[in-house]
């Protein structure tokens, strides 16, 4: 399965990034707009940078442009889509078939639901989208999933369903 990171220019906790990517390899990296920013202290090189680039810094810009292995996708800010979806349209193009995104959550509060919506939309074309940040962990089911409540990531969990019936949700006390 071919696995991609996108780090959009939501607010993302860089030792929070730092040991989450430690813990994860991926074949494909797009930074959307300024997650180019977030990138640069974690020391990564993205394959892509998509958007408008209309928030990244234009030093840092700059800074990889002059990189040669890097494939940049810029757009008009007058568009239709995020910048987190045309990253994940980019993802797609690439054939990932999971995609981890950092900082879909931080910022702005339209983009945080808009990233929500966009995992769905991707879900149903057959692409595995996860959203993580500092306290949060976002990712959609589809037919039978098994948690264990030890292995889950951080001391909460919900069940949301994102359209209007949700089939086959229990609950079990025990191991």
């Amino acid at each position: 399965m071919k696995r991609c990171l996108i780090v959009t220019g939501g607010t993302i906790d860089i030792a929070f990034a730092k040991d989450f990517l430690s813990q994860r390899s991926y074949d494909y990296v797009i930074a959307a707009d300024a997650g180019l920013e977030v990138l640069r202290p974690l020391h990564i090189s993205p394959n892509a940078v998509v958007g408008d680039l209309d928030t990244v810094d234009k030093k840092v810009l700059e800074e990889y442009q002059n990189q040669p292995d890097i494939e940049f996708e810029i757009h008009k800010p007058e568009k239709d889509e995020t910048d987190t979806e045309l990253a994940l349209l980019t993802a797609a193009r690439q054939g990932c078939e999971a995609v981890d995104i950092l900082g879909a959550l931080g910022g702005r509060m339209d983009h945080a639901i808009g990233n929500i919506q966009l995992m769905y939309q991707f879900f149903c074309q057959g692409m595995e989208v996860n959203i993580y940040d500092a306290r949060n962990r976002l990712y959609l089911l589809g037919g039978h999933k098994v948690f264990h409540r030890e292995k889950v990531y951080g001391k909460y969990i919900s069940f949301l369903p994102m359209t209007e019936t949700a089939k086959g949700t229990e609950t079990a006390k025990g191991t």
